[in-house]
C-alpha cells in the first residue's frame, strides 16, 4: 500500500518536463534572492556601518528579518489562495523585492537599514509564498520525487550566485546588489512568461473525505511532517552557522575558504543524489521511506561528528550530514504537498510549514550558547542527533499509519 493517502482520480499523464524545469529555475532564483545577500552582502554592509558592533547588529537584523519572513510568507500564501491566482503576486513581489534590494546600499544608518530589510523580506515573500504553492497546483503526486530532486538545485545555485557576485574586481558593492536582482529576474521570469502547465483538476479537489477513508488522522499526519522538518532544520541551522568554528576546534589552520569549498562540494553532490532518490521514490510509490532513511542517516552523521577527533573523520561526518540532510529537505518540500488536505488553503498552509525554516534561526543561538560552553560541540551534536532521531521516528510512524 502507498505510504500516503490515496489521491482521487490520479492522472495517468505527467506534468511537462518543460514546466518542471522552468519552475525549478524560478525556485533557484528565489534562493539567489536571499542566499548571497543574507550570508555575504548584508554582513559586509552591517560591518561597515556598525563601528565594532557588527555581531549585535547582525543578530538584530537576523531576528527582525526572520519574524518578517515568517509572517509575510503566511500572509501572501493566504492572499494567493483567496484570489485564486499565483502569478500576479509572484510578479509584483519580484519587482518590489528587486527594487528594495538595489536600494539597500543607499542606506547609511543601521536602524533605517533594518527597516528596509523588513520591507524587503515582506516583498520577497510576496514572491516566494505563491511560488511554493504553484508546485502543489500543477505537479501530480507521482512526480513529487522528481520535483524534490529538481528543487535540490536551488541551494546549490544560491550558493554559486554568492560566489559569482563576490569575485574580486568583478563589481563594486552596490553593483553586486544589481547583479543579484538581475540574476533573480532571469530565473523567475521564464516560468511567469513561458511556463504553461498542463492542468490537473484533481490537485485542486479537497482531499479531506478521501484521506479520512484511508487514515482518520490527517491532521496528525501533517503535524508529524511539520515536526520532523523542524527538528532536522534545527540541526541544519546550527551547522550552517557554526561549521567553520567547529572545524577550527579540530584543525586550527582550517580556513574559511576551506569551509566554503567543503560546503560547496557537498551541495553539488547532493543535486544528482536527490534526483536519483526522488525518481526511486516515484517509481516505487514510497515517498516517505527516503525521508525516514535520510533522517536516520543525518542522526548517525551527527554522532560521527560528535566523536570526531581528527580532520578526516570530521570531514567524513559532515559530508554525510550535508548530503543526506540536503536530500531530506528537498524531498520533504515536495512530499509535503501530498499531505496538505485542502488545496484552497495550500498557500497559507505552506506558509505555516515555512515556519520550520525560520523558527530554527531563532531557537539555534540559545541552544548553542547553552550547550557549547559546557559540553563543547560534541555535546551539541549529540543533542542534535537525538532531535533528528525523533524526526526519523515520526516519519516511520507516518509509514506505519498508511
Amino acid at each position: 500500500m502507498s505510504e500516503q493517502p490515496v489521491t482521487t482520480g490520479a492522472a495517468a499523464s505527467d506534468q511537462s518536463l518543460r514546466f518542471m524545469l522552468l519552475y525549478a529555475l524560478a525556485v533557484a532564483g528565489g534562493a539567489m534572492a536571499y542566499v548571497p545577500f543574507l550570508t555575504i552582502l548584508l554582513p559586509v554592509r552591517v560591518e561597515g556601518l556598525a563601528d565594532g558592533e557588527a555581531v549585535r547588529w547582525l543578530a538584530a537584523t537576523a531576528f527582525s528579518g526572520a519574524v518578517a519572513a515568517s509572517l509575510s510568507n503566511i500572509l501572501f500564501g493566504w492572499l494567493s489562495d483567496r484570489t485564486g491566482t499565483r502569478r500576479p503576486w509572484i510578479a509584483v513581489g519580484l519587482v518590489l523585492s528587486s527594487a528594495l534590494l538595489v536600494a539597500m546600499w543607499q542606506v547609511s544608518e543601521l536602524v533605517p537599514l533594518i527597516g528596509l530589510l523588513v520591507l524587503w523580506q515582506i516583498s520577497l515573500n510576496m514572491m516566494l509564498a505563491p511560488l511554493a504553492a504553484m508546485a502543489g497546483d500543477h505537479v501530480p503526486d507521482h512526480q513529487k520525487g522528481l520535483l524534490g530532486g529538481l528543487l535540490a538545485f536551488a541551494p546549490a545555485l544560491g550558493a554559486l550566485s554568492g560566489t559569482l557576485v563576490t569575485i574580486p574586481g568583478l563589481a563594486e558593492p552596490d553593483e553586486r546588489l544589481v547583479m543579484v536582482a538581475g540574476l533573480v529576474a532571469l530565473c523567475v521570469l521564464p516560468v511567469l512568461l513561458f511556463g504553461r502547465a498542463r492542468p490537473f483538476p484533481e490537485l485542486m479537489e479537497p482531499r479531506e473525505a478521501i484521506d479520512a477513508a484511508v487514515d482518520p488522522r490527517p491532521r496528525k499526519l501533517v503535524t508529524r511532517m511539520w515536526l520532523a522538518r523542524l527538528l532536522v532544520q534545527i540541526a541544519e541551522a546550527a551547522l550552517f552557522a557554526y561549521l567553520y568554528l567547529w572545524f577550527r576546534t579540530i584543525a586550527e589552520d582550517f580556513s574559511d575558504n576551506d569551509t566554503a569549498q567543503v560546503f560547496g562540494v557537498v551541495l553539488l553532490v547532493s543535486v544528482p543524489a536527490t534526483l536519483l532518490v526522488g525518481r526511486w521514490a516515484d517509481r516505487n510509490d514510497r515517498p516517505i521511506l527516503p525521508l525516514t532513511a535520510c533522517a536516520a542517516l543525518t542522526a548517525m552523521a551527527l554522532l560521527v561528528m560528535a566523536g570526531a577527533g581528527s580532520l578526516p573523520m570530521a570531514l567524513v561526518g559532515y559530508a554525510l550530514f550535508g548530503l543526506v540532510s540536503a536530500i531530506f529537505l528537498a524531498l520533504h518540500s515536495a512530499q509535503t504537498l501530498r499531505v496538505l488536505p485542502r488545496p484552497q488553503h495550500r498557500g497559507r498552509d505552506l506558509g505555516l510549514f515555512n515556519l520550520t525554516n525560520t523558527l530554527p534561526s531563532l531557537v539555534m543561538p540559545g541552544l548553542t550558547l547553552a550547550m557549547v560552553p559546557v559540553f563543547g560541540f560534541s555535546g551539541l551534536f549529540i543533542l542534535l542527533a537525538v532531535l533528528v532521531t525523533l524526526a526519523a521516528l515520526l516519519l516511520a510512524s507516518v509509514q506505519r499509519a498508511n
